[in-house]
Parts: C-alpha cells; sequence; structure tokens
C-alpha cells in the first residue's frame, strides 16, 4: 500500500476513533445526568409525603404556636416546614375538648375545639368515593376527601415541584401554599364528640327512635347540624359510630378575614347568566375596577381559576383575603371541596365531561404567571398524578383518591395548557405570560 494511501486510511481511522470516543463520552454524561434526575425525581417525590409522626423540633412550643406563626400576606405556611408533618399528626390525634355547630355557611360542618386550644373544622363524609352526584356543578353536598386532595394538590403543585426535566439544578419561584392545612380524620360520634358538645349540637343527633322509622341508616349515629342547605331528613350519618371526615386548621384570629364577591361567580337561578358568560370583553371591564385594576389580585384570580379547574371546583362563588390589605393579601384557597360530580368517576370527574367555564379568568383575560405557566408545564406526562398520589400516601383516610380520579387531574391539566397555548398563539408570549412581581396597572 502506498504512503498516501496509509495516511488517508490512518485519517480515517482516527476520525472514527475520535467521533467514537466522542459519542462514548456524550452517552455516558447523558446516562450520567438522567441518573441522577432520577434520583433527584424520586427524592422529590419522597420529600411530597408528609408523615403524621408527634415529634417536634421547637419543644418549647405547641403545634398550633408553630403553625399560627407560618402565616404571612401571601402564604399560609413557608416553603420549608419541617414540622408540617407534627402539626398535621396533632390535628388528627389531639383530643376533642368541645364540639360546636359550624360557623354560618350552606354545608353541614362542625366546629371542633382541639387540646391546647385551636380551633378546627370538621367535614363529614356525605358519599362514597365514587359516589354519583346529578345536575349543576355546583349540586351536592361538600366532599371531605377532596378537601385533603385539594389541599395537598396547593401545597406541592406550587411549592415543592422542581423542573427536574432541566435538571434539578434550578429552583422555580415559588408561590400558592394558599390553602389552610387540612387532614383526614376518623371520629367516634359517641365517646368523643356527644360528650363535649354543646346543647345547640347535640339538639341536630337523631334518636334511634327516629332513625328506625324516618331514616335508612339503621343503628349508625347520624347528625345535621346547622347550616342553610342542613335539614333533618339529610343528616350525615356515621358507619356506626365512627364518622370518616376532614379536619382543616382555623387560621389564627389575628388575621381576620374579608369576604369578597368573585367576579367570575355564577347567578344560581336558572335561565339567568352572569355577565362574563355572555360578553367576551368582560375582563377588560374586571381589570379596570379596584382590586383588580393593580397589585396581584386579578393573577391570584387566574391561578384559582386553574388550581379549581383541576379540582372541579365551579362553586367558589365568593373569595377571602386578609382585611385591610388593599390587594396586597394573597386569595385565601378556603372551601374547596365542591366537585362537579354528575359522572360516575365522583370527585373530580369525567374529562369529557368537565366545566371549562371554571377557566374563564384565564380564557378572557389571556394573562397567567410565568412560574404558573412554568410549574404546570413541568407537571406533564404522569408527573402530576404520580406527585400527588404520593403527598397523600400518609393521610390517616388514604387512599383519598382513586386512580381515575389522579386520571382526570393529568387529562384535565393538558387542556389547561391547550387554553394557554390558545392565548400565546392569538396574543404572544410576551403578553400572556406575566412576571410574578410585575405590577398590572398597564393591562
Amino acid at each position: 500500500m502506498k504512503l498516501k494511501q496509509r495516511v488517508v486510511l490512518l485519517a480515517i481511522l482516527l476520525v472514527i476513533f475520535i467521533f467514537t470516543k466522542v459519542f462514548l463520552i456524550d452517552n455516558l454524561d447523558t446516562s450520567a445526568a438522567n441518573r441522577e434526575d432520577q434520583r433527584a425525581f424520586h427524592r422529590m417525590m419522597t420529600g411530597l409525603r408528609v408523615e403524621l409522626v408527634p415529634k417536634l423540633d421547637h419543644t418549647l412550643q405547641s403545634p398550633w404556636e408553630i403553625a399560627a406563626q407560618w402565616v404571612v400576606p401571601r402564604e399560609v405556611y413557608p416553603e420549608e416546614t419541617p414540622e408540617l408533618g407534627a402539626v398535621m399528626h396533632a390535628m388528627a390525634t389531639k383530643k376533642i375538648i368541645k364540639a360546636d355547630v359550624g360557623y354560618k355557611g350552606t354545608q353541614l360542618k362542625a366546629l371542633l375545639i382541639l387540646e391546647g386550644g385551636q380551633k378546627v373544622v370538621f367535614k363529614p363524609k356525605r358519599y362514597s368515593r365514587d359516589y354519583v352526584v346529578e345536575g349543576e356543578p355546583y349540586a351536592g353536598y361538600d366532599r371531605h376527601n377532596a378537601e385533603v386532595a385539594a389541599f395537598h394538590l396547593d401545597r406541592y403543585v406550587y411549592s415543592l415541584m422542581v423542573p427536574f426535566l432541566i435538571s434539578f439544578r434550578e429552583k422555580l419561584i415559588l408561590g400558592f401554599r394558599r390553602a389552610p392545612l387540612v387532614v383526614g380524620r376518623y371520629v367516634n360520634l359517641r365517646t368523643e364528640i356527644k360528650p363535649v358538645a354543646t346543647e345547640q349540637l347535640l339538639s341536630t343527633f337523631l334518636t334511634v327512635a327516629y332513625l328506625a322509622h324516618f331514616h335508612p341508616a339503621g343503628n349508625n349515629t347520624c347528625f345535621y347540624g346547622k347550616c342553610y342547605y342542613c335539614r333533618e331528613t339529610e343528616p350525615a350519618c356515621a358507619d356506626g359510630d365512627m364518622m370518616e371526615g376532614s379536619i382543616t386548621l382555623w387560621l389564627p384570629d389575628v388575621w381576620p378575614l374579608q369576604k369578597h364577591r368573585h367576579p367570575w361567580g355564577r347567578t344560581y337561578r336558572e335561565g339567568k347568566l352572569a355577565r362574563w358568560e355572555y360578553d367576551e370583553s368582560y375582563c377588560d371591564a374586571v381589570k379596570k375596577t379596584s382590586p383588580y385594576d393593580s397589585g396581584p389580585r386579578l393573577l391570584d384570580i387566574i391561578d384559582t381559576a386553574v388550581f379549581d379547574y383541576l379540582i372541579g371546583n365551579a362553586d367558589r362563588h365568593h373569595y377571602e383575603s386578609f382585611q385591610d390589605d388593599e390587594g396586597a393579601s394573597m386569595l385565601i384557597l378556603l372551601d374547596n371541596a365542591k366537585r362537579y360530580s354528575r359522572t360516575v368517576l365522583s370527585v373530580f370527574g369525567n374529562p369529557s365531561l368537565d366545566e371549562r367555564s371554571i377557566l374563564a379568568p384565564l380564557y378572557q383575560c389571556c394573562i397567567i404567571r410565568v412560574s404558573t405557566w412554568n410549574r404546570l408545564n413541568y407537571l406533564k406526562n404522569g408527573v402530576l398524578k404520580s406527585a400527588l398520589k404520593s403527598a397523600m400516601a400518609h393521610d390517616p383516610i388514604s387512599p383519598v383518591l382513586s386512580d381515575p380520579h389522579l386520571d382526570t387531574v393529568d387529562q384535565r391539566l393538558l387542556n389547561v395548557l391547550a387554553t394557554i397555548k390558545q392565548c400565546t398563539d392569538q396574543f404572544g408570549m410576551d403578553t400572556v405570560l406575566v412576571e410574578d412581581r410585575m405590577p398590572l396597572s398597564h393591562l
């Protein structure tokens, strides 16, 4: 072989060797990065599980004092909450020292005082996990398990989720954490509630004779409470004496609440539409009205619309913020148990029958926080289902939701992202995606 041919052959072999080396190194680097991302993802999933343990790091404080110190105008609890499990354990296990009828409202609930003086709201189980409610999106009783699921959805989707798709080296701007703490609990109505109940609450317990003649509950202990829709003929009944329910932590009294009419609320009158249901330019009018003409409130409304759509809540006719906040307080996510449930999947419904009008603030205003958009994107491809399932694994009433319910939330997430894409296709990314701290007076 001539010298020239040998040189060419050697050059070709050298090139092949170099490309092979580079390819192998890249593959090794990619595989290592993927393995690290997988490990970080599993660490994140593990971190989402709140184990209910009694131990507190701050031994000189009660769990109630710790939880009260967490509350600030823009969050109910901070990003880092190592005591969260201990506080929720206390909610699920502390002795009930007083029981009374719930605060005013449309739905049955009881107001409990736990050992240490902490007020909590108890919502009883009214339906099995898969019970079907026919009628309007807001029909039926509140669902206690939906309160638990909504708390965890708010907790990690907008708090702990990290963008693992671009590796775990960059954390998101954190937001939400606007729902009070909720945990499932089993309560013995005969031994835990009746001995400490007020006369007003005791008067709503049904007698054995009444149940034997007028109600199919039989030997189960039942009560109907005091509320707008509470009826003696529609009591909440335990399984024998044991009642499953949800416990919601009462916000500290130093943070009084102010109630607002939701700008996208329904009329609740047959044949009468709210303005937003027929006026596509309705958002323009909202933007000219305080507190939506500046500050974070309109973006909070849109965040909440996404949250409500994921859980199927078509009944947020009012909302609460902290008093005297001049529009700076967060929109607090209270009463998240009303679910659009006209299908066999119950609590979170069927994707084919979603109530898309819940997203009206989003598709009429066509703006959303960049951080919210980022987080929603990171939750695609089954991540949302896995994370939510992991987050609820240690709740006392687990399984809180069944897999079909979780599948529904995954599908709704895609619908939200599709709605945002329609907005960006029409108006452009720069207009639709709003930086979290950007004032809205320019809108």
